[in-house]
């Protein structure tokens, strides 16, 4: 199995550091940044209040008072990050949870897809290419973040990346959105700058649920497309 790659470990306040893998989206470092999260998870150090996984990084916030007092520490980085040391040389392991495979149905009529024919025209293609690059690719879920149950997924293929907004905009809830080569679901109404090149009626966060978000980071996401009839089918069932 492979090793972690060269990190770097810095400050991030008084109370938190980051493990910093590089900054860049890549599959297998993000799987190696949530192998270390599952190692901490099940073996957490003395003083580790929790750990945060991101695309490339990991951030560990932890308790002062308690290194300081509890363990006789006197600086906290310090001691958070030797005893970090000790977890990153290891190989990657398994985390643990199900890979899933999601798929999710998303309806690109024009109504829904406000965005579409700008990632046509910035990209040279048709409407209808970016609708079948844009299902043709199973995503990597990297993380989540920015609201409860977005989804961080890519990579997109290069001939429908796309800039982001100038200036963010209120999206509906089950936004599908293209931002560079990420793409995303916005799963409440809120303001958001990328590009919106469809819609689902899945919903995906339900509070009344024992597991209340429906995509974890490490899933697979595969979208497939569905007319304006069978959005507004589903959306009925999910309500």
């Amino acid at each position: 199995m492979d090793r972690l790659p060269s990190y770097k470990i810095s400050s991030l306040g008084e109370t938190a550091l980051i493990i910093d893998f590089g900054n860049t989206i890549d599959e297998s470092i993000n799987k190696q940044v949530h192998s270390l999260f599952f190692q901490l998870q099940n073996d957490p150090i003395p003083g580790m209040i929790e750990a945060v996984p991101g695309y490339s990084s990991l951030t560990i916030y932890y308790d002062i008072p308690f290194i300081r007092n509890i363990l006789n520490k006197q600086i906290a980085f310090e001691w958070i990050s030797e005893s970090l040391k000790k977890f990153i040389p290891k190989e990657t392991i398994e985390t643990g949870d199900p890979q899933i495979l999601i798929k999710v149905p998303v309806c690109y009529e024009i109504e829904y897809a406000p965005d579409l024919d700008f990632i046509a025209s910035q990209n040279k293609i048709s409407a209808d290419e970016v609708i079948y690059l844009h299902t043709s690719t199973t995503y990597h879920i990297y993380m989540l973040g920015f609201l409860p149950g977005f989804a961080y997924m890519g990579l997109v293929d290069e001939k429908i990346s796309s800039s982001r907004k100038q200036k963010p905009v209120f999206v509906d809830p089950g936004s599908i959105g293209i931002a560079g080569r990420q793409t995303g679901i916005y799963p409440f109404r809120s303001q958001g700058g990328w590009q919106i090149i469809g819609r689902t009626p899945l919903k995906l966060f339900d509070k009344e649920k024992i597991n209340p978000v429906l995509f974890k980071a490490g899933d697979k996401v595969k979208f497939y497309s569905i007319t304006k009839n069978e959005f507004e089918d589903i959306k009925s069932r999910n309500t």
